[in-house]
């Protein structure tokens, strides 16, 4: 029997950070040695991947449907040798039918596309997780709306996936202000980053042990303590509310809470 995947949503860092040189060089070792343990952490390997990112918006919800997916080096500024990174997953064309017929099944207008490649909210977090790119791996869109109660409805459809062997992964980070961050590192007259409130709220929401508070809360999270200081636009916290809908009656809890750059960074798995 195939043994049940859970539902994980990991913050994949800035740009291609695990593979750079950092002052101080250790900035991002507790993340990377969280996403190395990754693996070992599951049930069973899984039969594919489902990787929502927030880095790909769309009208609609859309599956990628390409066999063989190239990298997307959508970042900028970085060292020549970030561009050269490879990550030669295959794509599971079926993988995408079935996601499609799921959130179809669920009212869900979707679209297919058969050229998009994997951008660095994938590949670069699953580099270090999952060097050997030995498992199928499919990337859905965000819908471009980032409506939250959208995206966990999307989530409980694809719940079936996990009973299949996807593993499905949210990939983007709790804390998000860019602009408050790059202006804290230069000195700049915000003052420190401050996401503590919010990830302290948001942690109490993913854990709750009724996952129809747990539900509510995620629906609101613009209205938690420094919501929106942590997330002036939500792109990078909505792929959580994929995983948590998907999560179903799974309790939620911490995987990490990392400090780096002066924000705070946390994953979370369900189940």
């Amino acid at each position: 029997m195939t043994e049940r995947q859970p539902t994980v949503f990991v913050p994949h860092g800035g740009g291609p950070c695990f593979f750079m040189d950092w002052n101080p060089p250790d900035t991002w070792d507790r993340h990377r040695r969280f996403l190395e343990a990754l693996p070992a952490s599951l049930p069973a390997k899984p039969k594919a991947l489902l990787v929502i990112s927030g880095h790909w918006e769309e009208r609609v919800f859309t599956v990628q449907t390409n066999s063989a997916p190239p990298l997307l080096f959508d970042y900028q500024g970085f060292p020549p040798h970030t561009y050269q990174l490879t990550w030669p997953a295959l794509g599971d064309p079926t993988l995408a039918a079935r996601a499609s017929e799921l959130l179809n099944g669920a009212g869900f207008e979707t679209r297919a596309d058969a050229t998009r490649g994997f951008d660095h909210g994938v590949f670069v977090p699953l580099k270090v997780a999952l060097p050997e790119a030995d498992i199928p791996t499919v990337q859905l869109s965000l819908r471009d709306d980032l409506d939250a109660e959208a995206h966990l409805a999307a989530g409980r459809a694809l719940a079936p996936l996990r009973d299949e062997g996807v593993l499905i992964i949210g990939s983007g980070n709790t804390y998000h202000n860019m602009g408050k961050m790059m202006r804290a590192m230069r000195g700049g007259p915000d003052g420190p980053v401050n996401g503590g409130d919010f990830d302290r709220w948001l942690t109490g929401a993913v854990t709750h042990e009724d996952p129809g508070a747990r539900r509510a809360m995620l629906a609101a999270w613009d209205r938690a303590p420094g919501a929106r200081d942590a997330n002036p636009r939500e792109e990078h916290l909505i792929p959580l509310h994929v995983v948590a809908g998907a999560a179903l009656a799974d309790r939620g809890e911490k995987t990490l809470e990392d400090h780096v750059l002066g924000a705070v960074e946390s994953a979370f798995r369900f189940g």
